[in-house]
């Protein structure tokens, strides 16, 4: 670019006096002001300017500097905070991993301890049950007999020690079958109570696992994490129900309430042991003493009979086992209604996640599968309980027919007994010839 200024053409105005112009072009006429050829500022000005110039550059380089250096440092001072923060940060949630450990560790041990006096108690009112129902067959045959006994006529309507012996036995078989029944009512309520207390424990332990699954995810997130994003306003929420000393103080009364609920039942289940030492021995004694007033038994009755008692024993045995196995089936479907109610609350709170974040990723169709699973898992549990009812229902309808059957047996027995007294004192071949 240059000037047009200077190189303006201007036509030669026209003059009597012509010159000669070799080259044809015309001649280049200067403004007649020229004031506008000249700058407009002096070279002072210039250097001056140019001076002011670089001052005010090296000043903002300088004011430049110096904030570039100071934003150094307090990035580097607050860098250092924040790792720090985030050290301590992750050094206190290993801490309360490790305390969530040593009191999960606690409650497991104690869950343990309770869970395995609870199957000794529950075995406990199993035998003192059985011992009880067990006694009622013995103390129908001993009314049985008496009754039966009523039926002499006669001089046979005598009160002999065979009598004496039964009205004893009956006697002793109601006061020893109460007592059993007391134990196992004393031990059907100390069951309920060491439910409560296992139920604590569950729960306790239940929320410990999942507070270690949430506080090993918080201590395994780094800076470089997937899972991290922000939540503006989530410091300013406290949800917070406890402090350490609270939190530490229910586990403790957990498990102090748990180990007295073990000592109440070490203490039962060593009652029920003496009642039943101290009851099957009366019982034998007597049993034994009145057995031996009823001699000469037909062997083919008593054979039956004796079968017939052992099928029951077996029935009893298979009863007593399909009852547990409805408990347990009953059991498990009620554990199972738990884990189906969180997966459903998980399905029902992702649903309020906003706009983009409502997300079908994979917790969203593993929870789907979890519900769908344990649904199923349900329905197969509540079938196979239905089909352990009617099971029971079968074994029960069996007993009651083994038990007419062994009384139908008793009652033979005991016509075939009164038969073989009235033989006895059968008339002789001879007295019958009239000897």
């Amino acid at each position: 670019w240059r000037p047009s200024l200077l190189h303006r053409v201007v036509s030669v105005p026209p003059s009597s006096d012509k010159q000669f112009n070799p080259t044809g072009r015309p001649p280049t006429i200067l403004p007649v002001s020229r004031s506008s050829l000249h700058a407009r500022y002096s070279t002072r000005d210039w250097h001056h300017a140019n001076i002011i110039q670089l001052k005010g550059s090296e000043a903002s380089r300088h004011c430049a500097g110096r904030l570039n250096a100071d934003a150094m440092r307090l990035m580097q001072d607050k860098d250092q905070l924040t790792y720090q923060m985030q050290e301590d940060s992750r050094r206190n949630l290993g801490e309360r991993i490790s305390n969530i450990d040593f009191w999960r560790s606690e409650l497991i041990y104690e869950l343990e301890c309770l869970l395995k006096e609870t199957q000794a108690l529950e075995t406990a009112k199993k035998r003192l049950e059985c011992a009880a129902d067990e006694m009622q067959e013995p103390l129908k045959a001993a009314l049985e007999c008496l009754y039966h006994r009523e039926k002499r006529k006669g001089i046979d309507l005598v009160h002999d020690n065979v009598e004496k012996n039964l009205i004893k036995e009956v006697d002793v078989f109601k006061d020893c079958q109460e007592i059993l029944t007391k134990l196992a009512q004393k031990i059907s309520q100390q069951l309920g109570i060491n439910r409560d207390a296992q139920h604590a424990l569950e729960k306790d332990l239940s929320d410990k696992n999942s507070a270690h699954f949430i506080d090993e995810k918080c201590f395994n997130l780094r800076n470089t994490s997937d899972s991290i994003s922000f939540y503006h306003g989530v410091e300013k929420a406290d949800g917070t129900v406890s402090v350490p000393a609270t939190w530490a103080k229910f586990s403790e009364d957990n498990i102090r309430c748990s180990q007295h609920a073990r000592a109440n039942s070490v203490k039962l289940r060593e009652d029920a042991e003496v009642g039943l030492e101290g009851t099957s021995e009366e019982m034998w004694n007597h049993f034994i003493s009145t057995n031996l007033a009823f001699n000469n038994r037909i062997a083919e009755v008593a054979d039956a009979k004796n079968k017939l008692q052992a099928q029951l024993a077996k029935i009893l045995q298979e009863i007593f086992q399909t009852e547990d196995t409805i408990m347990l089936l009953e059991r498990s479907i009620k554990a199972k209604e738990y884990p189906l109610k969180v997966a459903q609350t998980r399905l029902e709170g992702r649903t309020k996640r906003p706009n983009i974040e409502l997300c079908r990723d994979a917790p969203h169709f593993q929870l789907v599968t979890e519900v769908y699973t344990i649904d199923d898992t349900l329905q197969t549990l509540k079938q196979r309980l239905q089909e352990a009812r009617d099971t029971l229902q079968m074994l029960i309808l069996n007993k009651s027919k083994l038990e007419d059957e062994i009384s139908v047996k008793a009652n033979s027995f005991f016509i075939d007994k009164k038969c073989m007294d009235m033989r006895k004192v059968f008339p002789s071949t001879p007295r019958l010839i009239g000897y």
